[in-house]
Formats: C-alpha cells, structure tokens, sequence
C-alpha cells in the first residue's frame, strides 16, 4: 500500500511539472500573435506596421539578423539598400535648352541694337547710341570700334531699316567677333600611349563658382562615360573640400583630399597619381581661390602646376571668371594669365547679366577661347560654350 501512494505522489508531481513547463511557452505564443493572428508583429506605441523604415532603419535591421552559411556579407547587403548615384544627362544640346534663360537676360543688348540699326536714318548719333550700348555690354573698346566700323561700311551698300535684314547683318558679324571658328573644346582624352589621365587645373579667386563648376564638370565627363579623379587642392577651406567631395560623391566619382592646410601642391601630385593607378580618364583640381592682390598665392598657384607636371603636362588651364564682374573680371583674368598658361575660359552667371560682351573682351585679353558657360544653379546648368548658339540668345 505504501508503494501504491508513493506512486500516486510522484505522478502526480510529473504533472504539475509538465504543466508548468507547458502553459508559459503558450503564453509566449499568444504574446507573439496580434489580433488578426498575424504572428510576430510589434504593436508598442507610435509603430505602424504598413509604415516601411528609413534606409538606416533597414540596414541595421539587416546587419542584426543572422546570416545563413552563404557568401553574402553585411557590405553586400549595404550595397543592396544604398541608393545608386546619379546618371547626369548629356551636355550636347545644353546651350540650346538654356538659351531662352540667356534670352531674358541679354535681351537689353540684342533688342536694343536691333532697334537701333532698323531706324530709318542712321545717323551720327545713332551710331554713338550704338557704341554706347555696346560699351555698356562690356564688349571692350576695340572690339565696339571694329564691330562699329563693320556695320557702318555694310549700312552703306546695304538696307538696315529692315528689321530682318538688319538682324541678319548684326548676327553675322556678332558671330565673326565672337569667334564661332575658335577651338572650344575641353582637352580631356585620355593619354593611353603614356599610360595617365588628363589633367585639367581650375583657377580663379574665390565666389566665382569655381568650386561648383568643378563639380558639374565632373557630371558633363561622367554623362560621357568617362572615369574621373576629383583633387581637392583648396586645402586652406574645410568647406571647398567637402563640397567637392559632396558633387563627386553624386555620381560616383572619388576625390583625393589632404588634412586641412596641407600642401595643395602635395594633394594634386597625389589625385594624379591615383588617376594614373586607377586608370582614369581625366584627373580635376580644384585650387585655393587666388586673389590677384596676393603674390605669395600666385606662385603657390604656379607650384601646383610644376608639380602636377612631373607626371606629364597639363592638359588644360580653365580660369572661371564671374560673368557680373564685368572689368574686375577682366583684371584678374591678365593676373592669371601671367602666373599659368591659360587655356580656356570658364563663364559663370552668365544668365544673370546683360553684359555678354565679356566673352568677347576676355576672349581678346588672353587670346583663349570660352570654352564652356554657366547659365544657371541646377547641377547640370553648365554647357559648352558655341559661338553661333550664344548670339542667337542675344537677338531673341
């Protein structure tokens, strides 16, 4: 009998046991399964199931996961989240899609002219209203003379009163005094019997966008599939730096920078040779902003190139001057010529002046072309620069 009751005992022990054990792993089950039996969803406060999670949510939902026994790693991972960089758009076409900004904007030189040669007689003084307007342009002296002169002989053998005709004359010879048989473009081949990038040097002084122009250069070759190295030689501003740095990251193009006040000279030596590693086509450095006033920067200005040339020459010296400047713009513009050999001319703001005779008075005081304009703030607003494109936004 007693061994009846010890084993009644036990039993019921095992029991009370199993139960215990059981009911807390329902609960959990329970716990885990919301009021529509969907099981695992939060419902804390201020969750929202249909809302999806910001990409850094995301990523560190997915890095704390356990990974089953595959090749993927949390860096593929990453990849497959991160938001893929920019496609730029072509630059073909860009003037043409940007003249009617240029239009507005000049349309106080273009008009006025027009206006001025289809009267019905010209006389003495409509010829100095007319130099007058061109002066007032920033065409430059000489440049207004010859263009004077020009019109007046044509005025002679031809009719200006009418208003096509005289538009067709003016636009003929704006076009010869811009240039329009100027080589424009931007020497940016690659140099693959000597196994380097091309080298392009971007100078001016600080606030002419030199920086941002840069940055949509660097756009304009990547939408022509071409692999570019970024040189953040303005070592002197943290801002400069990280702003190229932010364009190039846009597009997935990488930029070479030193600590801040390192030697720039040091930095371009180094995005060169990171171009000529990596293969690359075409290697931009971006320099201090040098004021003319300065000499001591000016020949820090000429250091940079020397050292950049023991890799191999310079392909390109684009100065980027301030189209609103107007003559402060023509003064730094012979200073820089006489530090670097420029070789082309990069105009920004040129949508916000009337005075589009600086491109051809800056053309005449270094005898280089403009090679490509800035007509506005959008990261794809800089174009190059066609002679016949340009003056036809002048006379609409």
């Amino acid at each position: 009998m007693e061994y009846v009751v010890i084993g009644v005992v036990v039993t019921v022990l095992l029991v009370g046991v199993a139960v215990f054990l059981v009911v807390p792993g329902r609960r959990q089950d329970q716990s885990e399964t919301d009021t529509t039996g969907r099981p695992g969803v939060d419902h804390s406060p201020g969750v929202d199931d249909d809302t999806t999670p910001p990409v850094e949510q995301r990523r560190r939902s997915v890095s704390d996961v356990p990974l089953p026994d595959t090749d993927i790693d949390d860096a593929v991972l990453d990849e497959m989240v991160s938001v893929p960089v920019e496609r730029p758009e072509p630059a073909e076409g860009r003037l043409v899609r940007l003249r009617s900004r240029l239009a507005k904007s000049q349309s106080t030189l273009g008009r006025g002219l027009l206006s001025l040669l289809s009267r019905d007689r010209l006389d003495d003084d409509t010829w100095e209203e007319i130099e007058d307007t061109l002066l007032s342009a920033d065409l430059g002296v000489e440049p207004t003379q010859e263009l004077v002169e020009r019109l007046r002989t044509r005025a002679r053998v031809e009719s200006l009163a009418d208003a096509e005709q005289a538009r067709s004359i003016l636009r003929e010879e704006l076009v010869a005094l811009v240039g329009a048989d100027m080589d424009r473009r931007v020497r940016t081949d690659r140099h693959v019997s000597e196994n380097r990038p091309a080298v392009v040097l971007v100078v001016g002084v600080n606030g002419t966008g030199k920086t941002t122009t840069v940055g949509k250069l660097a756009r304009v070759l990547v939408a022509e599939d071409r692999d570019v190295v970024l040189a953040a030689a303005d070592t002197f501003r943290a801002a400069a730096v990280d702003q190229l740095t932010t364009w190039g990251e846009r597009v997935g193009v990488p930029t070479v920078r030193g600590d801040e006040g390192a030697d720039p000279a040091s930095v371009a030596f180094d995005a060169v040779k990171t171009g000529i590693e990596s293969e690359a086509d075409v290697v931009l450095v971006d320099t201090a902003g040098r004021l003319q006033t300065k000499a001591n920067l000016m020949d820090e200005l000429g250091k940079i190139k020397r050292v950049i040339e023991r890799h191999g020459p310079v392909d390109e010296v684009l100065l980027v001057l301030d189209a609103t400047t107007g003559q402060n713009g023509m003064a730094q513009a012979r200073v820089f010529g006489e530090v670097v050999d420029v070789t082309g001319i990069v105009l920004t703001k040129l949508d916000g002046t009337a005075k589009g005779g600086i491109v051809v008075a800056v053309q005449r005081e270094l005898g280089v072309p403009v090679k490509m304009v800035g007509l506005g703030e959008g990261a794809d607003d800089l174009a190059p620069f066609d002679a016949e494109e340009f003056v036809d936004g002048l006379l609409e």
